[in-house]
């Protein structure tokens, strides 16, 4: 059986103070949310440590990337080894907003899962197609050349501790969601991709998110359908109100 999530992606939002209150109220949300619905955070890595300091074994800590270097003069970069040594669990991995605006590439997101599972991290991997390439009718092409380009890359044992998002890049911060028949649709086309590597078993077992403006008033219809395992959460996150709202919409 599948674990089903809702993971926070707070983005560049929130100074260290304001995180930790955010975090504390998620935390005193929490238990209202059924045990079997995982609960992340994802923070800036300025707060990662200050903020896994007031979680408990309800919340899980992600950062929201990691470097391709272990070590080294990499300039602000931070890798999966610091990332780990902060109490962090997860980290996500090729976000539309890093391979948009920071030239992320499905070669570089390889290396970067490599080390974060090699630091015994999870991985959240986003996948997603933009506008020009939905209006194409290329958006199954894209999500699953992004599949097979990373994925394909790793082992079945691996797949046990990395969760893909699907993020349609077009809905994201524009208030436009994709339908929840669209979403399914996509969702059932990425474990088919995975099945085809990994076998059936693996992908039945692969959480798969959506990551695509999910909020309180959309999230039950689109948690209804059979491929999605819930959301990776983005300004919805930044109120725990709303972000617990989410995780009791299954």
């Amino acid at each position: 059986m599948r674990k089903q999530i809702v993971a926070g992606n707070w983005k560049m939002n929130t100074t260290v103070p304001e995180g930790v209150e955010l975090a504390k109220a998620v935390v005193a949300k929490a238990a209202a949310v059924p045990a079997n619905v995982g609960l992340i955070v994802a923070t800036p890595a300025t707060h990662l440590t200050s903020v896994a300091a007031v979680l408990d074994s309800r919340v899980e800590l992600s950062a929201e990337n990691c470097a391709d270097h272990t070590s080294g003069a990499y300039t602000g970069e931070v890798s999966a080894a610091m990332v780990k040594s902060t109490g962090a669990k997860w980290t996500i991995l090729g976000h539309s907003e890093r391979r948009q605006y920071y030239g992320e590439t499905d070669e570089k997101l390889v290396e970067k899962t490599k080390l974060a599972l090699a630091e015994g991290l999870g991985v959240i991997l986003c996948v997603g197609e933009n506008l020009e390439q939905r209006e194409a009718g290329k958006h199954f092409d894209v999500c699953e050349a992004q599949i097979k380009n990373v994925l394909y890359n790793f082992s079945a044992e691996d797949m046990k501790n990395i969760v893909v998002a699907y993020e349609p890049v077009w809905a994201i911060g524009t208030g436009k969601t994709a339908t929840s028949e669209q979403a399914e649709e996509i969702h059932a086309h990425i474990r088919k991709v995975l099945a085809a590597k990994f076998g059936q078993t693996v992908a039945d077992d692969t959480t798969i998110l959506y990551g695509g403006s999910c909020k309180p008033s959309n999230a039950k219809e689109l948690f209804a359908q059979k491929d999605i395992d819930g959301g990776l959460i983005g300004g919805a996150a930044l109120k725990a109100d709303d972000f617990i709202q989410i995780a009791l919409s299954f």
